[in-house]
């Protein structure tokens, strides 16, 4: 094992050290008087209250889908033996750092209002201090696991040859991406509905009916809607960004050992470490760019974007620069490779700024596009929702192209621009590791990235805290502006994500081809090759494969599985939008009824009762997260049995294709409605109270499952039914009907 790989375990304790420090010094900070200690104690309670609930329901899809697995390991030698603990490996990682965010979040809502009240700026530092330790735990967790992992099985894999074997490793290596993706499917989708349904409920009785301020203590769903920020916002988003970062790592590290397969072991072993260690630098990195945000007080939106990006961009630039001393140290500079993925890397790395520069740009109520569909509410919520459709439609031209521009880039970076032989064998698997390694580049960074992300319902929480605290007003003031902020950074991150999500689901797709083969192999199948003859599968490369199951456009097989993937990306919306609403439903029916039998509610006398809007997200979320998740998991099964791997490729890049642009497309709508409110509420067009507030929060309303359930949720779907694919390519190759 090279000396150079033990970098990596490393920098994951240092993230790791870090997310710890960063923690202490939160717990550290004055929780404020007793009422907000009251008030943080029940968002905390509620949140871990779901959590558990969460886990159970999690634990027996964990364990029944072990034991499948387990079976066509050692029951039909259709999989690798190693899948089911991989598989329940990467489950417990992604569970854990969202577990691990979420109470990190809820001790740090009521201390980031309490430091409010000192200044702007010491706020602004808990909060985001506090939303790093979500994204160190990430990143420290995902390279704890992937070192731990290689490190087992280089000791326990034997295989025919040196170079047999660290494919071997590589590509089992990628099944407990499925466990992280499948964890991170029911924190986000059971997430998503429960904070939506809360908020959904708060907003139309609270706010429109009642004419209740935001977080107003008399309305009964304001505890829900703040424990749902927490579950939806941080646990979610933690587990959906973990199984990208770890998934771009795996991918590229199984196609690196495929593409140097002739090359010998040596080049193999450099392939592989090279994605670790660009994410090993980026984690210190990360923790550099966490240090220089700050700001002055009474700063502005404008302001407060720049001091975030002031901390992005330096790691970002940072990175690139940092990649191509990395990978001169791993390839050596006497080989052009070392230069040619470093201009891969740079380019996913300039992919992802330029998507989170345009969902700041489309979302942000700094930018015209929101301040426009602001203006809308003058003629009502009708022509609201119809501006923020047509806002997030135009929204997604510049991620698509810049996604299909950084494809193209790091794929002829990887084969030194060498057009003439652009679909070669050879140049077909370095190029498709050169796209693998561009996510790598664009995920380096993620240790800040997600910080902030999670920095946002932290100061979203913040402000319910000083709302239903009664602090003075300067302290709301405060907080509104750092809760403006967070939904600017979320929307970036969510873009953000999605954007690292296309990336890493083709670098999959390029790595199921190769699970293929593997388990042609394991059954002793020989492939038909290009020429037509037929040749041994572990010989076989990548064009092989495809040739000997007719990938190609006329297939009808690959046609109908392209159909059935775009479909996919809609169905699962469809589902987790339809979900949202059955429990809001409960929701606006518990507060009215509360409104209407408990007295004095409205008047401050009476207290409302809070658990009881708790337990109705709780159910709703449980008892709605599950059919989505099995219809995501089940799919791709499906169509490998009936139409064999063909069809499955199609179903892949029909997700894939339909799955970014809608994701694209959904969470910019929501992140625009969300800000075009807070523009109106700031005291443009009316002002709170107006009948323009009242038609934004509508549009808001409608954004809500847009932004944080459905549109998020969907780039963890086309990674799930990658993972799902490549751990079941052995059932795949073995039965199918055509």
């Amino acid at each position: 094992m090279d000396s150079l790989f033990y970098a990596v375990p490393a920098a994951s304790l240092i993230a790791l050290l870090f997310a710890f420090i960063f923690y202490k010094q939160m717990k550290k900070e004055d929780e404020g008087t007793p009422t907000m200690k009251q008030i943080a104690l029940y968002v905390r309670q509620g949140a871990m209250a779901y959590l558990k609930q969460q886990y159970k329901v999690v634990i027996i899809v964990f364990i029944v889908l072990a034991i499948f697995f387990a079976v066509l390991a050692y029951g039909f030698n259709v999989q690798n033996s190693w899948v089911p603990f991989a598989f329940l490996t990467g489950g417990f990682f992604s569970g854990l750092a969202g577990y691990i965010g979420m109470r990190t979040a809820t001790f740090a809502s009521g201390r980031t209002a309490n430091a409010a009240r000192r200044s702007l700026n010491s706020g602004l530092k808990v909060a985001f201090r506090s939303g790093a330790v979500m994204g160190l735990t990430v990143v420290g967790l995902g390279l704890l696991d992937i070192a731990l992992w290689y490190i087992l099985l280089n000791a326990f894999v034997h295989d025919t040859s040196a170079a047999q074997k660290l494919v071997t490793i590589t590509t089992t290596m990628l099944t407990f991406g499925m466990g992280a993706s499948t964890q991170a499917l029911f924190a986000r989708v059971g997430g998503g509905i429960y904070t939506k349904a809360a908020d959904v409920g708060a907003d139309l009785v609270g706010k429109v009916e009642a004419d209740l301020p935001e977080d107003d203590p008399r309305n009964p769903a304001t505890i829900a809607d703040n424990v749902g920020d927490n579950v939806g916002d941080v646990a979610g988003m933690g587990a959906d960004l973990y199984e990208s970062y770890c998934g771009s790592i795996l991918s590229t590290m199984a196609l690196g050992a495929a593409a140097f397969f002739q090359d010998g072991e040596a080049m193999q072993i450099k392939a592989i470490i090279a994605p670790m260690l660009i994410a090993a630098v980026g984690v210190v990195l990360s923790i550099l760019g966490i240090f220089t945000v700050r700001t002055k007080e009474g700063a502005g939106m404008g302001q407060l974007l720049k001091s975030m990006s002031v901390g992005t961009n330096l790691a970002a630039i940072l990175s690139g620069i940092a990649s191509f001393g990395v990978l001169a140290l791993v390839f050596g500079t006497k080989d052009n490779n070392w230069w040619h993925f470093s201009l891969s890397v740079v380019s996913g790395l300039i992919a992802g700024v330029v998507i989170g520069k345009a969902t700041e740009y489309y979302t942000s109520h700094s930018y015209k596009p929101t301040q426009k569909l602001a203006g809308a509410s003058e003629t009502g919520p009708a022509t609201v929702i119809i501006g923020g459709i047509g806002l997030g439609m135009i929204s997604t031209a510049i991620p698509v192209i810049t996604i299909a521009c950084a494809i193209i880039l790091s794929y002829l970076c990887a084969i030194g621009f060498d057009i003439q032989h652009l679909v070669s064998a050879q140049n077909l698997s370095l190029g498709l590791y050169g796209v693998a390694i561009a996510a790598v580049g664009m995920l380096s960074t993620l240790g800040i990235t997600l910080a902030t992300d999670a920095y946002g319902p932290i100061a979203d929480n913040a402000g319910g805290n000083a709302e239903m605290s009664g602090l003075e007003p300067q302290v709301r003031e405060r907080t509104d502006v750092l809760d403006a902020l967070g939904n600017t950074t979320a929307a970036t991150g969510k873009g953000f994500a999605i954007g690292s999500a296309a990336l890493t689901a083709l670098a999959l797709i390029a790595s199921y081809i190769e699970e293929i083969k593997i388990a042609l192999e394991r059954v002793g199948e020989k492939v038909v090759g290009v020429g037509g003859d037929l040749i041994a599968a572990s010989q076989a490369n990548i064009l092989d494969i495809l040739n000997h199951y007719n990938v190609s456009i006329m297939n009808p097989a690959l046609l109908a599985g392209i159909f059935i993937g775009a479909m996919m990306a809609f169905l699962f919306c469809g589902m987790t939008m339809n979900a949202v609403g059955r429990a809001a439903q409960k929701m606006v029916v518990e507060v009215r009824r509360q409104f209407r039998e408990i007295k004095g509610i409205l008047t401050g006398e009476g207290t409302p009762d809070y658990s009881r809007c708790v337990e109705i997200s709780t159910k709703g979320a449980q008892h709605e997260m599950v059919i989505p998740a099995i219809v995501a998991i089940a799919a791709p099964v499906i169509v490998g049995l009936v139409l064999g791997v063909a069809g499955v490729i199609g179903v892949l890049f029909g997700g894939l294709g339909a799955g970014f642009v809608l994701a694209v497309f959904m969470s910019n709508s929501g992140g625009a409605w969300d800000n075009a409110k807070k523009y109106v509420e700031e005291g443009h067009f009316g002002g709170k109270g107006s009948e323009c507030h009242h038609a934004t929060v509508v549009g808001d309303t409608v954004g809500d499952p847009f932004k944080d359930t459905s549109g998020p949720s969907l780039n963890i779907l086309i990674k799930l039914m990658s993972m799902v694919s490549i751990v079941m390519a052995g059932l795949t190759a073995t039965f199918h009907l055509l």
